[in-house]
């Protein structure tokens, strides 16, 4: 009973500062954290690819991309939409892209597979561009209506004019899904991925369907990719192509994920926050931030290719040394 206790009570203390941000921090660090939260979420996405079954995308901007403008054209083109439908729009818009992609993507790997996503996310990103009469091009799209959330005859919270209420909905929806993804990967599906990643021939000659595995993770990957940018795009009111479908927002999260270590789960989270306190502390100093950034991202690829859960993983095997080393000469 007390190491139930004491397993879940980090998770209340979490969920308790969680609710408490608004009254404590203020709008500010309100909206920060929320930033944290989506790309946080889309790194995690990224890993599920990257991490769990060895597979680089350069491009799963198109992803996030796909949720954000999917969310932003029906919340603008239909009338009277409610939050949860926009959101699964998103979602769903996502998806039927990496079902379109994956069929040519999932049967190669390695450079191939990094490259193919490059070349489609850039076809996106110009077909946005070039699309003015339906994504306003270069402008994108913005003011669009953020409906309230709602359940019918229970309850309604406005969202526009209420930032806290959106936080709140924000954290839920994306907690959701890196607890969604989370427990993917304790699945017996998540042994099987990182069977893909370590030995595919192995996973191979066991009788599983290592394409056919391959393109689930791909979709559930893009799924999740999706409510990220849906949820940054109601957050932002606006969706444009270089905020969205960019060659830099699809490096974000590969960054994100060395700098905290893809091999752990929770790795992509530590490296965006890692990411996001370089950023405020280099941004009061010079607006080079992408220069220093980049240094970084190659000393740790050099000095700690774990990135930092590698790293305290590391620091942990080594105080065990250390305290195993007093006990025997304790003894």
């Amino acid at each position: 009973m007390i190491n139930k206790i004491k397993r879940w009570l980090p998770w209340a203390a979490l969920i308790i500062a969680l609710a408490a941000v608004p009254k404590v921090f203020g709008i500010y660090y309100m909206n920060f954290f929320i930033t944290f939260a989506v790309f946080a979420v889309f790194s995690v996405s990224l890993n599920l690819l990257l991490g769990y079954t060895g597979l680089l995308s350069f491009g799963h901007a198109m992803y996030f991309g796909a949720g954000g403008y999917g969310t932003a054209l029906a919340l603008k083109y239909i009338w009277h939409l409610p939050l949860l439908p926009a959101l699964s729009i998103g979602v769903l818009s996502a998806i039927l892209l990496a079902m379109i992609v994956c069929p040519l993507v999932v049967r190669v790997g390695g450079t191939a597979f990094a490259m193919m996503h490059m070349a489609f996310a850039q076809l996106l990103y110009v077909i946005a561009l070039k699309s003015r009469f339906i994504t306003g091009g270069e402008d994108g799209l913005a003011n669009f209506p953020i409906p309230p959330f709602s359940i019918p005859g229970v309850v309604s919270f406005t969202m526009e004019g209420a930032p806290s209420n959106f936080y709140f909905f924000a954290i839920i929806v994306l907690g959701a899904s890196l607890w969604l993804m989370w427990f993917l990967t304790k699945t017996p599906f998540g042994q099987i991925q990182v069977g893909i990643r370590d030995n595919a021939k192995r996973i191979d000659y066991m009788g599983f369907k290592v394409t056919h595995a391959k393109a689930v993770v791909y979709i559930v990957s893009a799924a999740f990719a999706g409510v990220a940018g849906s949820v940054y795009a109601m957050f932002q009111n606006v969706v444009s192509p270089d905020g969205y479908l960019g060659l830099l927002v699809s490096f974000t999260p590969i960054i994100n994920t060395m700098l905290g270590g893809i091999a752990s789960f929770f790795g992509p989270v530590w490296g965006t926050a890692i990411y996001a306190l370089i950023e405020e502390v280099i941004f009061r100093f010079t607006d080079r931030v992408e220069l220093v950034v980049g240094i970084i991202f190659v000393l740790v690829i050099m000095y700690a290719p774990l990135g930092f859960s590698g790293l305290m993983l590391k620091l942990k095997f080594k105080w065990l040394m250390f305290k195993n080393k007093k006990m025997r000469q304790a003894v």
